[in-house]
């Protein structure tokens, strides 16, 4: 058998194994692809696969309670996480749907010589996609349901933890009509990933996933020149600068920090917080933290045993090097770690530029904006950030200076199906969502008509 398949994080047990693909497995699916590219994808409208896609919202949302029992088991998120996941996954494809004869109209050029000229965006081909197992349904649905309505086809690679969730979307795109090679799962290895983007057929790919894969796929698809959309790991800041409502700071803190069990790249990892709130905020931040319960589904189990071995040792190295739990024993349960608090960290510290993937947060003190921007874009990363502050325009200037893909003012979660999402340095880069995430695979074709 191969390495996909499904080991409940919460218990240890491994519940079904599938066998990797074969080589030949791998031909027919690209082979599949290219032939619902050439044969269906160029032959239809755009409002035929866009109403397809209609079908695709509603299937995510009418089975969701399935939906959400698979991911529960496999990568252990809380099941109203599971569930909510799915539904967003409709929300997101319903977006798509629904603005794609906007998103995509011609683009009509003012040219000097007074030519008819015009853009129109239109499929590449076949397009290779990657995808991560903290959001088994929402990272699938944000890029396979835009390229599909584009008029592009898929072959798609999932986390080998999610087998199940993999084979569950393939179905609902064959179900809402779609059909055969439109979208095409493979359990592929990782040898047979490289010979996927090496072949001539395949026109881009879009990874999420960390910044080793990002780094090694990127090389690949630059030597075969295709196109590469990378969204990758964060390490980003929540900013407390000026406030009269801490308890809002803390809430959203917790938050940003908490979604997914704190298994988001996009999760708030480095609270900082300016040193006139510092001992208020971190105080009801403690207690905040320290009062979430497994048990009542506050949180889920980490992935696997081999996150949880990894969190845990990103711990123990920042404790070797001085810094201090506030909250937190680092002694997980099997896969169930509990909640944790990091503070007193410095520079020279590994964890001041390390991505912690899971619930622990680090903690900072500042005495300005400055120093707050300084420590901000000392990471390494650039996907987001949120900045609490009561004077808006403070806020606005803040964020100007943040080396990010995003900012949110005043909140966490402000996330939307139709808001653009990616970062920058080694966060990755091109967007997923709303109008510039569709665009990324498109065929920006020229026409021009002669006097």
């Amino acid at each position: 058998m191969g390495k996909y398949a499904v080991i409940n994080p919460a218990t240890g047990e491994t519940i079904k194994e599938y066998p990797t693909a074969t080589d030949a497995g791998i031909q027919d699916a690209i082979a599949a692809a290219q032939k619902a590219y050439t044969e269906w994808s160029r032959k239809t409208t755009l409002a035929e696969r866009a109403a397809l896609a209609q079908k695709a919202a509603d299937l995510f949302r009418e089975r969701k309670e399935t939906l959400g029992a698979i991911i529960n088991r496999e990568m252990g998120k809380p099941l109203v996480q599971s569930i909510g996941e799915a539904e967003f996954s409709g929300d997101i494809t319903e977006v798509f749907a629904k603005n794609a004869e906007e998103w995509l109209a011609d683009e009509v050029l003012d040219v000097e010589d007074g030519l008819r000229t015009f853009i129109r965006h239109q499929g590449l081909g076949v397009i290779l996609g990657i995808m991560p197992w903290n959001y088994p349904y929402y990272q699938v649905a944000r890029f396979a349901s835009p390229n599909l309505i584009l008029g592009n086809t898929i072959v798609l690679k999932h986390a080998e933890s999610c087998p199940e969730s993999a084979l569950a979307i393939e179905q609902i795109y064959r179900d809402a009509g779609f059909p055969e090679g439109a979208y095409v799962n493979v359990f592929a290895s990782h040898e047979q990933v490289s010979t996927i983007i090496a072949d001539d057929r395949i026109q881009g790919v879009s990874l999420t996933g960390s910044e080793r894969a990002g780094a090694i796929v990127a090389e690949q698809a630059g030597k075969y020149l295709k196109k590469c959309v990378l969204e990758l790991g964060g390490s980003d800041v929540f900013l407390v600068l000026e406030t009269d409502n801490i308890d809002h700071a803390v809430k959203h803190a917790v938050a940003g920090r908490m979604e997914n069990t704190g298994q988001a790249c996009n999760g708030s990892k480095r609270i900082v917080v300016m040193d006139k709130y510092f001992d208020e905020f971190t105080e009801k931040f403690k207690a905040a933290i320290a009062g979430l319960s497994y048990e009542n589904g506050d949180f889920g189990p980490l992935s696997s045993a081999g996150a949880t071995r990894g969190l845990s040792a990103q711990v123990q190295g920042a404790l070797a090097q001085g810094a201090k739990l506030l909250v937190g024993d680092n002694d997980p349960k099997g896969n169930v770690y509990t909640p944790s608090i990091l503070a007193e960290i410095t520079p020279a510290m590994d964890v001041y530029s390390q991505e912690l993937f899971g619930p622990v947060a680090q903690i900072y003190k500042v005495s300005s904006d400055e120093e707050a921007i300084e420590l901000a874009n000392a990471s390494p990363y650039g996907l987001g950030s949120i900045v609490i502050c009561d004077d808006l325009e403070r806020a606005e200037k803040v964020g100007n200076q943040l080396d990010v893909g995003m900012v949110f003012i005043g909140a966490s979660g402000l996330e939307g199906a139709d808001i653009p999402f990616g970062g920058v340095k080694k966060s990755g880069y091109g967007r997923e969502l709303g109008k510039g995430g569709m665009m990324e695979f498109a065929n920006k074709k020229l026409f021009r008509f002669a006097g």
